[in-house]
């Protein structure tokens, strides 16, 4: 079996359990506040990565040495917050609709990397980036009278995850991948810590055996991610991020009855199509760039 074979078999492990993960944590979210879902998520991350990183050549020491301490920080917040932002989102919303929504973020990035990170984008990603959001927009449009306002959490959660997103292309030129994602799991096990005991909630058994699973999943998707990008570019991983889609619509329909519109079908097409040749172009350019120094 080739390495890239590996890299897209640890991609599809990883999407299916983040998938699965996300389902169970609709369930619990319906019943249990998400901040409080989130923390425990959080605890068995954050020990995940100090586990790992204790591995490392160099140990924990080596691995939380940053140049840019205040923006790791920052990244490890937003995550967290990303995390219960979407978890709310899958409660309210719903799974297909919240990540079709979410699979606008690489054209929220696109435009967001050009005042941030200074960044040139031409006229076909600018084509690319104004097709999405009309595919937004058909997604969001109202199917009765008014519009559901709580649409806009997903939209919220959408820019969140973007500015995160912004914020480790910032660190990754001067810190290791594995120095941020250590950063990652421990800040936001930290932010979770201080936050998350105000909504303790008192769970049955049977949802703590879920909550169980929910741990297990985020450390092994993870795991598994880690891995696809040890061995793949970014540019080959994003694309078949938007399996994550086509899972949740399946979850959705099958297990929560979820309906799915034509304009949500439509709007998802045109919004992941979209995204995937904003991605290519990104690298594209980043290679031309590099050739050219």
């Amino acid at each position: 079996m080739t390495s890239k074979t590996q890299g897209y078999i640890f991609v599809l492990l990883a999407l299916t359990i983040f998938s699965l993960q996300d389902a169970i944590s609709k369930h619990l979210a319906t019943a249990y506040p998400p901040i409080f879902v989130t923390m425990i998520r959080y605890w068995a991350f954050a020990l995940f990565t100090i586990i790992l990183a204790s591995k490392m050549r160099g140990g924990i020491k080596a691995t939380a040495r940053t140049k840019r301490p205040f923006l790791q920080v920052t990244r490890g917040v937003l995550l967290a917050v990303q995390v219960v932002l979407a978890i709310t989102c899958f409660a309210v919303i719903g799974l297909a609709r919240s990540q079709a929504i979410f699979s606008a973020t690489p054209i929220l990035i696109a435009l967001l990397a050009m005042p941030i990170l200074g960044e040139r984008v031409g006229w076909r990603r600018w084509a690319a980036i104004g097709a999405g959001l009309f595919g937004v927009l058909l997604i969001l449009k109202p199917e009765g009278e008014f519009f559901d306002l709580k649409l806009l959490l997903a939209v919220l959660s959408c820019f969140n995850f973007a500015f995160y997103v912004i914020a480790t292309r910032l660190v990754s030129r001067d810190d290791s991948s594995m120095t941020s994602f250590f950063y990652t799991g421990v800040v936001g096990g930290v932010t979770m810590t201080l936050v998350g005991p105000f909504y303790w909630s008192w769970m049955s058994p049977g949802d703590w055996g879920w909550m169980a699973l929910v741990c297990v999943t985020s450390i092994s998707s993870h795991y598994f991610l880690i891995r696809a990008y040890d061995i793949l570019d970014a540019a080959a991983v994003q694309p078949l991020t938007y399996l994550s889609l086509v899972y949740a619509s399946i979850i959705g329909m099958v297990i929560y009855d979820e309906t799915l519109s034509l304009n949500m079908i439509a709007g998802s097409i045109i919004v992941v199509a979209a995204g995937i040749f904003t991605v290519w172009r990104e690298h594209v350019v980043g290679r031309r760039a590099a050739a050219a120094n």
